[in-house]
């Protein structure tokens, strides 16, 4: 089950940093910054994309859009989202619950520079009623991201 990979990596790299699960789904952002009392901004949303035959996590804040322009110029290709089964079989984790954390295999993982107007994000923890609230700074040294500028 794709919660227990995440308890897994907490355990292991952060036992500090404790799980949130929540009765109701936090699978969207607006679901998410409503159970866990912030502003939708401060969800730290993953996307898994592929680009050309690279596949990647992207992690931004909850209402950042991927701009197309930034994106092809960093990465050299045009984003495409994985499918809901394909995100399954890369992160384990399902759509609504996907995050950079207790992966299967390791991905590359960017932190987008939208996350950085806040010293806390909640990103979901493997399920689409669970996340954790760590300082993005932390977020990022702990899944080895690489800051970048790919959304608007």
């Amino acid at each position: 089950m794709s919660i227990e990979s995440v308890r897994a990596f907490f355990a292991a790299h952060a036992p500090d940093i404790e799980i949130i699960e929540t009765e109701t789904s936090s699978a969207t952002v607006a679901l998410a910054a409503e159970a866990h009392g912030v502003e939708p901004a401060q969800i730290a949303k993953t996307i898994c994309l592929r680009v050309n035959e690279e596949t990647m996590l992207i992690v931004a804040g909850g209402t950042a859009r991927l701009d197309n322009r930034k994106f092809k110029e960093r990465f050299g290709g045009k984003p495409r989202m994985l499918d809901a089964e394909q995100v399954v079989a890369t992160t384990s984790h399902p759509v609504g619950g996907v995050c950079p954390f207790g992966l299967p295999e390791p991905l590359p993982i960017y932190c987008d520079v939208t996350l950085k107007q806040f010293s806390e994000v909640v990103p979901a923890a493997g399920a689409t009623n669970a996340a954790v609230k760590l300082a993005t700074d932390r977020l990022a040294s702990l899944v080895n991201a690489e800051w970048v500028d790919v959304c608007q």
